[in-house]
C-alpha cells in the first residue's frame, strides 16, 4: 500500500528508543525526513544511524521536553534545516512508575512533572508547528497515549496525563481553522509495550513466574505487545489513506482495555 507520505517531514519526540524509534524507522521506510529529539546522546546517535540507512535524512537533536526552552530550540532547528514540518508525533512521555502506589507517600511534584511530560510537551510543540502545517495545507499530529487515558487502573498522575493527552487530540480535531487546512490530529492507546530496560523488561526478568501469571490473567493474546505493532498503526495515521480519521484515540492493546 502506497501511504502516499514520501518526501514528508516528520518530528518524532522522544524518538531515540522503544515506540518513538520504531515509528522514526518506520516513517523513514515510508520515505519521510525524520527528525529526532530525546535527552540521551549516545541513544540518540544511534537512532540517527538507524533512520539514515533507510535512505532519508535525519536530524538528532538533544533536548529534555521538561524544559521549554529545549521545545523551542527543537522546532526552531528543524524549521531552520527543512523549512516546515508535516507530521508531528507527540511520543515523549511517561511516568506510569514514578511516584508510589500510596498517592500519600506520593509528593506533588510527581503529579506536576508526569503532567509536564506527557500533556505540557505535546501542547507546546503542537502549537509551534500547527502554523507551518496550515501554511502548507496539510498536517498529522499524533500523540502517544496510553489505555490509562481510556480507563482507570495506572497510577494516578499518569492517567490524569494520558486522558489529558486524548482530549488534547479530540478538541483539537474538531477546530474548523485547522482541519479545513488538512490538518488531522488523534492519539494511538498502547497497551502494554514490551521494550528493552524498561519496567515490563525489568519485571519479567525480576520474577519470570509471576510474570507469565500476569499474562495469562490479564491479557487475551497471551504475550505484551512490540514498539513495532504500535508504530504500523501509528504510521497508517499519518497516511494520506487516513484522510478521514480525525480525533480518534486508537487503542493497540490485543484486546488488554476493559472499555470499547
Amino acid at each position: 500500500m502506497n501511504l502516499g507520505i514520501k518526501g514528508k517531514n516528520a518530528l518524532v519526540t522522544g524518538g531515540s528508543h522503544g515506540i518513538g524509534l520504531s515509528t522514526a524507522s518506520a516513517l523513514a521506510e515510508e520515505g519521510c525526513n525524520v527528525a529526532l529529539c530525546s535527552r540521551g546522546k549516545e541513544r540518540l546517535e544511534a537512532a540517527r544511524g538507524m533512520v539514515l540507512s533507510k535512505g532519508t535524512q535525519c536530524l538528532a537533536i538533544q533536548a529534555d521536553v521538561l524544559v521549554p526552552e529545549d521545545i523551542d530550540r527543537v522546532v526552531e532547528k528543524v524549521i531552520g534545516e527543512w523549512g516546515y514540518i508535516d507530521i508531528l508525533i507527540n511520543n515523549a512521555g511517561g511516568g506510569g512508575r514514578w511516584g508510589s502506589d500510596d498517592i500519600l507517600e506520593t509528593p506533588e511534584k510527581v503529579w506536576t512533572e508526569v503532567y509536564d511530560k506527557n500533556v505540557f510537551a505535546a501542547v507546546r510543540f503542537t502549537v509551534k508547528i500547527l502554523p507551518y502545517m496550515k501554511q502548507r495545507n496539510w498536517g498529522r499530529v499524533i500523540t502517544i497515549s496510553s489505555i490509562h487515558g481510556k480507563q482507570a487502573g495506572g497510577r494516578p498522575w499518569f492517567n490524569l496525563a494520558k486522558c489529558a493527552e486524548t482530549v488534547l487530540m479530540k478538541n483539537l480535531s474538531m477546530k474548523p481553522e485547522f482541519i479545513r487546512h488538512g490538518i488531522t490530529f488523534n492519539s494511538i492507546a498502547p497497551g502494554r509495550i514490551m521494550i528493552p530496560d524498561t519496567g515490563w523488561c525489568q519485571e519479567q526478568e525480576a520474577n519470570p513466574i509471576e510474570f507469565q501469571k500476569m499474562i495469562d490473567r490479564e491479557l487475551p493474546l497471551g504475550r505484551l505487545g512490540t514498539p513495532e505493532e504500535v508504530a504500523s498503526v501509528v504510521v497508517f495515521a499519518c497516511s494520506q489513506n487516513a484522510s478521514l480519521l480525525n480525533g480518534a484515540s486508537i487503542v493497540v492493546d490485543g484486546g488488554e482495555c476493559r472499555v470499547f
